[in-house]
């Protein structure tokens, strides 16, 4: 079990369940992050005592040290800050629970001091797989995946040799609008948007599940996390979200790992892997289960999930564009300054439109982020 752990994205969902987890195994809280929630990340800097928080927005980092200037808290902000937070040396252990690619930078950080990554954060490797994946195997840093998904994968893999791996099999409930026509979701709004029918998610996320945009990203991370091609994974609609995911093995022999939907199943995973520690979540219990049904998606239907695989064949810095437009379309949709079909729109024409680097530097991944951005709210707005 990990010693200390440092928190990026304290005050977002998995965020606050990663301190319950933590506080539920006794592990210390060496640092947090947030974006700009300062009420909330003082209350937890007052609760748990970690050495250092930072928060993004400069602004607001400034009224939390006004805040906190009664304690021995340090205080940082932006970029700077949330590396520092993720290269504390009091942790061992770094949970990237950040949205967006704001959390590639303090992710390769935490991999250079040979921390143990509790990774939530899909852009990290959506954008930057064939850098963050070599420099973890380089410096000798355990990428652990907190995603149920891919939680479900590592875990369906241990002990196994890789030539032993035949197929993942990415499961996905479909969202909240599964069989619906594109024609049927021109008058979504945000609110409907993220009722996620089995899981409590961030805003964002949410979104993306709807869109499926989420299983494409995730589509793209097992890439990276597992060292398979796109053609070693095929993504599986299974509603009732209780098969987190599949591996099929050479021999035909297919194994799952189920659970109940719960997001803080995986994150104590990541912070006691590889023991297993009593927890105080709900277990499955197979006599109240009804059906489970396994479904193939429809792309016309799901065009981001198409859209995502597309990009991973594609390779390059097409990943990362379209991640960057997505996540600029879904936040101006949460703002009602885009439609819900639009979101599509966003990631597809970025992609169409802004040249594809084929094997990028880091400089080349974050300029083609920024380009998506740009792209997206100069043609958009």
């Amino acid at each position: 079990m990990i010693k200390a752990v440092s928190i990026l994205g304290s005050t977002g969902s998995i965020g606050r369940q990663s301190i319950a987890a933590a506080q539920h195994l006794g592990i210390p809280v060496a640092a947090l992050t947030a974006n700009r929630k300062i009420d909330l990340v003082e209350q937890q800097a007052r609760q748990l005592k970690p050495k250092y928080v930072a928060v993004f927005d400069e602004n607001a980092a400034n009224d939390l040290k006004i805040k906190l200037a009664d304690t021995n808290i340090k205080v940082g902000s932006g970029m700077t800050g949330l590396i520092e937070a993720a290269t504390i040396g009091e942790a061992d252990c770094v949970v990237t629970a950040v949205s967006g690619s704001v959390g590639l930078k303090p992710t390769l950080a935490a991999i250079e001091t040979h921390k143990r990554i509790a990774l939530a954060n899909k852009e990290t490797l959506v954008c930057a797989g064939e850098i963050v994946m070599p420099a973890a195997a380089e410096e000798g840093a355990e990428i652990v995946p907190v995603d149920s998904e891919h939680s479900a994968i590592f875990q369906c893999l241990m002990g196994r040799k890789k030539g032993e791996l035949k197929k993942i099999l990415l499961t996905g409930s479909g969202g909240p609008f599964r069989g619906r026509d594109r024609s049927e979701l021109e008058d979504i709004t945000p609110e409907q948007a993220v009722k996620h029918p089995n899981w409590s998610m961030g805003a964002k996320i949410s979104v993306d599940s709807a869109t499926m945009m989420n299983k494409g990203l995730e589509y793209i991370e097992a890439m990276h996390l597992f060292g398979v091609s796109p053609d070693d994974i095929q993504v599986v609609v299974h509603p009732q979200s209780i098969v987190h995911s599949m591996v099929e093995l050479i021999d035909g022999t297919v194994i799952a790992q189920l659970g109940v939907p719960d997001m803080g199943l995986p994150i104590q995973l990541a912070m006691t892997y590889p023991e297993r520690c009593a927890s105080p979540f709900k277990h499955l219990d197979f006599y109240d289960m009804k059906d489970m049904t396994f479904e193939a998606p429809d792309y016309e239907k799901t065009p981001c999930l198409k859209l995502a695989m597309d990009c991973a064949r594609i390779g390059g810095t097409a990943p990362c564009i379209m991640s960057a437009a997505n996540e600029v379309a879904v936040s101006m949709f949460l703002n009602h300054r885009l439609g819900y079909n639009q979101i599509y729109d966003c990631a597809l024409q970025a992609v169409e439109s802004i040249e594809i680097i084929k094997e990028p530097e880091l400089d080349a991944i974050l300029e083609a982020d920024e380009r998506a951005r740009v792209f997206v709210r100069e043609h958009f707005s």
